[in-house]
């Protein structure tokens, strides 16, 4: 393979959900059905930098269905 060429493979389009909160100037992004994060100045950045990090995350993980977590809403006392 010469300098440039890229092997071909099959891509596979995962649709995740990415929870994002500001924590003091930082804005942290978490991915609801996986365990990854990131964060960033902005909003933005902790997005990319999340999809970033779940690109490296699923890099070396076999073509599997990703499992969906039941989302509700709690309420609490405080």
């Amino acid at each position: 393979m010469g300098a440039g060429t890229r092997m071909d493979h099959e891509v596979t389009v995962v649709r995740l959900t990415a929870a994002i909160t500001q924590a003091g100037d930082w804005f942290v992004a978490r991915c609801l059905e996986v365990e990854v994060a990131s964060q960033g100045r902005t909003a933005d950045e902790a997005e990319a930098n999340l999809k970033e990090a779940l690109e490296l995350y699923f890099e070396d993980q076999p073509t599997t269905e990703v499992h969906r977590p039941v989302i509700r809403t709690l309420e609490i006392a405080r």
